[in-house]
């Protein structure tokens, strides 16, 4: 972890990217030690709740809410970490017989309408939760806004990687090598 922070400030040029650098440094290990917490918990859970169906001949009310809460937030705490090294769905047939500099300017140029649709993403997402804040779960006393909370944080996370990528702050993701390995 620490030669990834070294990285980092190697890439800043100004002391306002280099905070900008470590703050979504800060922010991708709590998101990760996140994500570590929610597929933990939801492991306790799902195996608590066979052993308390299979053994006990009872059930846990709220284990089938939890469980899909900590899937919920693992699966949207991660998503940025996707964005960061370039792990998504993407289709590069015509990209790739393109010029190096043009690529570079299109990667670019797509890290910042992607920047642009996660910041819009963020807006809607604080509505939703603003909509849903009364809202209580079923079988829970905590509001149901918590599973729109996730999609507001990912959002925000996600659009602070692609502006780091459109600024170059952040290596862009490259295109497969020949073998199939992501070129480093």
């Amino acid at each position: 972890m620490t030669a990834a922070w070294h990285q980092l400030e190697a890439h800043a040029s100004s002391p306002v990217k280099r905070h900008l650098l470590h703050g979504l440094a800060l922010l991708d290990r709590t998101s990760y030690y996140a994500i570590l917490v929610a597929m933990a918990t939801m492991t306790v859970l799902v195996s608590a709740q066979v052993v308390a169906r299979y053994l006990l001949s009872t059930s846990i009310d709220s284990a089938d809410e939890l469980s899909r809460l900590c899937f919920v937030w693992a699966i949207f705490l991660a998503i940025p970490h996707g964005i960061k090294v370039g792990i998504h769905v993407g289709i590069d047939a015509l990209v790739t017989h393109l010029p190096e500099r043009l690529q570079e300017s299109l990667a670019r140029l797509m890290a910042l309408v992607g920047a642009l649709m996660m910041a819009m993403l963020f807006w809607i997402s604080l509505g939703a939760v603003a909509d849903k804040w009364q809202e209580l779960m079923p079988t829970l006393p905590i509001t149901a806004a918590v599973f729109y909370i996730a999609v507001l944080i990912c959002a925000g996370h996600c659009c602070l990687h692609l502006l780091a990528q459109a600024m170059r702050l952040e290596p862009l993701p490259s295109a497969p090598s020949s073998e199939g390995d992501p070129v480093s």
